[in-house]
């Protein structure tokens, strides 16, 4: 099943749509670039957009989705999607 239900940019103002909740999130382009799953989604897509990652900064994210999952169910999901999507930015699962 594929992440969230819409999609936003991934820009500063675009990230104001991010909740400060835990959860999942996946980054997009052309291709699915990364999935990561955090505490606070907000905080960690906005260390991503300040350039926290090589991989990710090289492939140009231009929009993000999220799911709201509890924190132990997490990782799972995470695993889940980058099994699904395949993006370019994870090696291996979390």
């Amino acid at each position: 099943m594929p992440i969230g239900t819409m999609s936003f940019p991934f820009t500063q103002v675009g990230l104001l749509l991010a909740p400060a909740q835990s959860g999942v999130y996946a980054l997009h382009a052309v291709e699915w670039i990364y999935v990561g799953e955090s505490q606070n989604i907000n905080a960690r897509l906005l260390q991503h957009l300040n350039g926290d990652t090589p991989c990710i900064n090289r492939m140009k994210p231009t929009s993000f989705c999220y799911e709201l999952v509890p924190a132990f169910e997490r990782i799972a999901r995470q695993n889940a999607l980058i099994l699904e999507l395949r993006p370019a930015c994870n090696q291996k699962l979390g």
